[in-house]
């Protein structure tokens, strides 16, 4: 089994703004890597990688994000959220995780 648990970050913004983006500051279509604002989740996307490699489960990793969505940027409950959360989790682990 491989111990690599490394993920470019251009993969790692590449999920953040598919699958999360609770800001919503991407239109539909629009691409990241030409905005000057393409680094505005990689310390949260860069811990969540950094919990998979320490063995957290996925769990922590999509509560994590929600605390950061509704609690740190204050956007509250909203609709969408939660699987919004989970599918950018998952899509890391599958990135950085063996097996996942």
């Amino acid at each position: 089994m491989s111990t690599d648990l490394s993920i470019t970050l251009s993969r790692l913004r590449d999920i953040g703004w598919k699958e999360w983006d609770p800001i919503g500051l991407l239109t539909a279509g629009e691409a990241w890597d030409q905005k000057p604002f393409a680094d505005e989740y990689d310390d949260y996307l860069r811990k969540v990688v950094a919990g998979f490699r320490n063995g957290r489960p996925l769990a922590e990793a999509v509560e994590y994000l929600l605390r950061i969505e509704r609690e740190h940027m204050a956007l509250g409950i909203r609709l969408g959220q939660e699987a919004r959360a989970e599918a950018t989790a998952r899509a890391i682990q599958r990135s950085v995780v063996p097996s996942a």
